[in-house]
């Protein structure tokens, strides 16, 4: 009875230093409200519009200089290119970056070629923090660019909850082992009997505070009406992206209206792309295809934020298997998706979360470009054809844990609650 008493003891205080996270990163986010002369922070009364040369850094001095200097900057909340480029953005993409600067560099060149790429606003979301990376982002010109910031990265927590703590139980040690040598989440293994991995819950975490705070808290995209396509760092989109999407756009509103979400990628490459350039599918949204180059509106946005419970609780680490299992399960009418059957997005990585070793982004390079050098003559279609419609229906799976912690569900769930 004692041992339950101290461990449900360590239980509480893990959730409180969780609650205490929040508390911070919530007030350091604070509700905008909008007044007559534009918009301010409801507290301070700081103006939203900010000056190029008015631009906020990140400090990278020491680790409690750059906790504090990553508040600031998601709070401030700096424009690039805001001068050379005015007026508001025509299409808004979003890019999770962690930390493969090399297959950021080649994002960032596809961008740069891409078609009207002038009317983008860019938002690179982090979860690790150097200054490569920040100045690899600072050096585009070419359209405007907002950096934004996780601030529960493990990076910033290194020997504690969001981080890996030294008290938390080993992976895989068994449970009754576990509530013997009294580990900190004893208590709380995933549905395999397998315990957190802080770089594995991450990304996650990552996403969904992402979602939730592009869409109520970038200052720019207050009043954006438009979707908003979601990239990774080892993403390269090809130069008529935009002039596809705006196709999708229309062909969704003339023949597909129920159609929930776009899937500007897949995951077939160039593979046949001229015979398949301007051909499109609509089907239910799976997990495995239509998870890149993602397109989602604000009424979808709301969906899944009514579904916040299940995302944060679902014994999966992955995101997009998470999304998956809402699809039909929480959200009631599975999410419908139209799909590029020519992919606009290629991935370029050959290493990620498990796997680090031999990445060659050289060779991710070789490849695009030889691929696009036969692919050409099927860029820039003039109107787009639909070339089948599959049966939209709620997909399980088996779920693929790593998530059992109820930190992660308190942490997760507390991204879209507001003091």
């Amino acid at each position: 009875m004692k041992m339950r008493f101290r461990l449900l003891k360590r239980n509480l205080l893990a959730l409180l230093g969780v609650c205490l996270i929040v508390a911070t990163l919530l007030f350091s986010t604070r509700v905008l409200t909008v007044s007559d002369d534009g918009m301010h922070d409801s507290n301070n009364q700081v103006p939203i519009n900010v000056r190029s040369d008015e631009i906020v850094k990140l400090n990278f001095g020491s680790l409690p200089e750059l906790t504090q200097s990553l508040y600031k900057v998601n709070f401030k909340q700096s424009v690039l290119n805001a001068d050379a480029f005015p007026g508001e953005p025509r299409l808004v993409l979003v890019v999770q970056v962690h930390n493969r600067p090399e297959y950021l560099r080649l994002l960032i060149r596809s961008l740069e070629k891409a078609a009207e790429v002038h009317s983008f606003l860019l938002i690179f979301s982090h979860d690790y923090f150097s200054e490569e990376i920040s100045a690899i982002v600072q050096g585009i010109t070419f359209c405007k660019v907002l950096q934004i910031y996780f601030p529960f990265s493990t990076q910033l927590y290194p020997g504690e909850f969001p981080g890996q703590d030294p008290r938390d139980c080993p992976r895989d040690i068994p449970k009754d082992n576990a509530l013997k040598t009294r580990c900190l989440n004893a208590e709380h293994p995933d549905s395999y009997g397998h315990y957190r991995e802080a770089f594995i819950t991450q990304t996650k975490h990552h996403w969904w505070w992402k979602l939730h705070f592009v869409w109520e808290r970038v200052h720019v995209m207050q009043g954006y009406s438009g979707f908003v396509i979601f990239l990774e760092e080892d993403n390269y989109i090809l130069p008529d992206f935009y002039s596809f999407y705006k196709l999708m756009i229309e062909f969704r509103k003339n023949s597909c209206p129920d159609c929930d979400m776009l899937a500007l990628g897949n995951h077939n490459g160039l593979k046949d792309f001229t015979r398949l350039s301007n051909k499109v599918m609509t089907t239910g949204w799976m997990s495995t295809k239509h998870n890149i180059g993602m397109a989602i509106s604000r009424e979808v946005y709301y969906k899944l934020m009514g579904c916040s419970n299940e995302f944060c609780t679902y014994d999966d680490y992955n995101w997009d298997w998470t999304l998956q299992h809402l699809s039909g399960a929480c959200i009631s009418k599975p999410l419908k998706v139209l799909v590029a059957e020519g992919s606009r997005v290629l991935h370029t990585g050959d290493c990620g979360l498990h796997q680090k070793e031999n990445c060659r982004p050289e060779w991710a390079l070789q490849r695009v470009e030889e691929g696009l050098q036969s692919a050409k003559d099927g860029l820039f279609p003039s109107s787009l054809v639909l070339n089948g419609a599959d049966l939209v229906e709620h997909k399980p799976h088996m779920k693929n844990g790593g998530w059992g912690d109820i930190r992660d569900h308190s942490l997760c769930k507390n991204y879209v609650k507001r003091l």
